[in-house]
């Protein structure tokens, strides 16, 4: 049995093989972490396959505490003499680690109890043979819709199952599996000797429920072609949507910003912000992280604990924050269930279609597309190149490119006009499209 195929029971076997010798070695406390997978990947250029890839991977991590000392050690080696030569060395590390006052399990009143099966495990048998056949009719969708397609840059289909565990000294001990595949296509369009490069992809944990290759590659062309003849714009400070695919990112520096780690080191501008108001009244977060087969699904977080629905931010006021133990520790707060991260984090939306939300915003800019890191999470400070459309009279007037957006997110946030329905499920942050009151827009 290779190992990507270890049973759950095999699994917890190790696992508590790692915890049992941290025990018999007097360490006064341990957790283990255990994760294996393994799938295909393959690789698609201008109908001519460039890659077929078979992974496989696994890791168990231990980290073994003597008192407020800590040590972690790592191996791929799962049999007897690998888990035990992984506990030596994180052992021996934790004798001679330096004291941390806030090291620890995570108090055992926060574990998950009753273990939920989200259904998130839906084994693809995908051969190579039908990987590439599938890609091939992605790159025929592409190519053949529209002339001005030059090239497929690259469709990629993949397919990926996995087991994740986690086991501690305070006698909890679970894993569970998931899956996870997907199909992306990116093409070249030219016109006029310009060019212009653009993208689509569907993701799923059961191959079942993901777009056609048809579909994907007729929309990542369309997308493409729709970027050609693309203008640069005069600055100005102007309205601003963010296209749904895009807008997601919005919401992961509201993460970032009220994660453990910016918080204890006074690394982020919404330091001391719960319980205030982060957004317009008309927008909630809500976490779902027991969504049947959703991608950002999970029974417990990265360190056993359980779970939960909440609102991060109700009608605007942001409720609380997302910790680990570590980070609630220096905090002194509790932990939120998000070692690992957000689970199926969600933003409300109005009953607005894109198309009526341009028309809301009249005139603007549409960005479709954003490159590069310009974000302060200390500040707030925010600025990003971005390619997009021109807004006129509510419609689509023509692409742009090579401009620079720039914003403060307190302000960005607070701005909120509307969201719309058109949520992208594609991720851990679910968002529609969003509409900003104004950013300074500037031509490159």
């Amino acid at each position: 049995m290779s190992d990507p195929e270890l049973s759950i029971e095999q699994s917890l076997a190790v696992l508590n093989s790692a915890i049992d010798g941290a025990r018999q070695r007097g360490v006064s406390a341990a957790k283990a972490a255990l994760s294996i997978g393994g799938g295909l990947s393959v690789t698609v250029r201008n109908g001519e396959v460039e890659t077929i890839e078979h992974h496989q991977d696994k890791t168990l991590t231990l980290s073994a505490y003597r008192g407020k000392r800590k040590g972690t050690a790592t191996t791929t080696d799962f049999s007897p003499r690998g888990v035990e030569e992984t506990v030596v060395a994180a052992d021996r590390i934790a004798r001679n680690a330096e004291d941390d006052p806030y090291a620890g399990l995570i108090d055992s009143s926060y574990l998950a109890r009753d273990i939920p099966d989200l259904d998130l495990d839906h084994p693809w048998v995908l051969k190579p043979e039908a990987a590439i056949e599938l890609a091939m009719r992605c790159d025929s969708a592409a190519r053949d819709g529209d002339a001005r397609v030059d090239q497929t840059d690259d469709i990629s289909v993949s397919q990926h199952r996995g087991l994740r565990g986690y086991a501690t000294t305070a006698g909890f001990a679970h894993a569970y599996r998931g899956s996870r595949h997907s199909l992306s296509c990116t093409v070249v369009g030219k016109q006029d000797g310009a060019m212009q490069c653009g993208n689509w992809y569907t993701v799923s944990r059961d191959a079942d429920t993901l777009e056609t290759a048809e579909s994907v590659g007729r929309r990542a062309a369309e997308r493409t072609v729709a970027k050609l003849g693309a203008r640069k714009v005069t600055t100005e400070k102007v309205p601003v949507i963010f296209e749904a695919p895009v807008a997601g990112s919005l919401i992961g520096h509201l993460v970032n910003a009220i994660s453990g780690g910016s918080l204890y080191r006074k690394a982020s501008f919404l330091l001391d912000s719960a319980g205030t108001a982060v957004f317009p009244d008309h927008v909630s977060l809500t976490e779902t992280p027991h969504l049947a087969r959703c991608l950002g699904s999970a029974p417990f977080d990265a360190e056993g604990a359980r779970t939960k629905d909440r609102d991060l931010v109700d009608n605007g006021i942001l409720t609380g924050y997302v910790l680990d133990s570590y980070a609630a520790r220096r905090l002194k707060l509790e932990p939120t269930g998000n070692a690992g991260g957000v689970h199926n984090l969600t933003l409300s939306h109005q009953d607005l279609s894109l198309t009526q939300l341009l028309a809301t915003m009249r005139r603007g800019l549409f960005v479709t597309d954003l490159m590069g890191f310009g974000v302060n999470t200390v500040t707030g400070d925010y600025s990003r190149g971005a390619s997009g459309f021109w807004v006129e009279d509510g419609q689509i007037a023509y692409p742009v490119e090579e401009i620079t957006i720039a914003g403060n997110l307190t302000d960005m946030f607070k701005n909120i006009i509307a969201s719309a329905a058109d949520t992208d499920l594609r991720g851990n942050i679910r968002s529609g499209s969003i509409l900003l009151e104004s950013l300074t827009v500037a031509g490159a």
